[in-house]
């Protein structure tokens, strides 16, 4: 097989399977993920699903666990956090978009 053969096969496999990897969100989640790396990325991974340098993965959060943290700065009751600190602030700027950001973390 010649080289140009070989190469334009890895292209095409490779724009195939990075084409998979990719998840159409819903425009509230494409929304969730602005915020997400607009006011969560300092902290937590650009992945939600991985650890940051401060705070942990957090994708799958529920709604409750959200609203406490993003909210007030505190856990929800009988919740047993990731990480012993409590560095993270209130994030009030964030209220109305919670619901795209719970769409996103899913």
């Amino acid at each position: 097989m010649s080289r140009g053969r070989v190469a334009l096969i890895t292209a095409a496999l490779a724009l195939g399977l990075s084409a998979c990897e990719r998840e159409t969100l819903s425009p509230e989640a494409q929304r969730g993920r602005q915020v997400y790396l607009g006011q969560c990325t300092a902290c937590h991974a650009s992945d939600p699903s991985q650890p940051g340098p401060v705070g942990p993965e957090i994708k799958g959060s529920s709604r409750e666990l959200l609203e406490a943290k993003v909210l007030r700065g505190s856990y929800p009751p009988g919740y047993k956090p990731k990480r012993p600190t409590a560095v993270m602030p209130p994030q009030p700027q964030v209220a109305n978009d919670l619901p795209a950001l719970e769409a996103y973390l899913k």
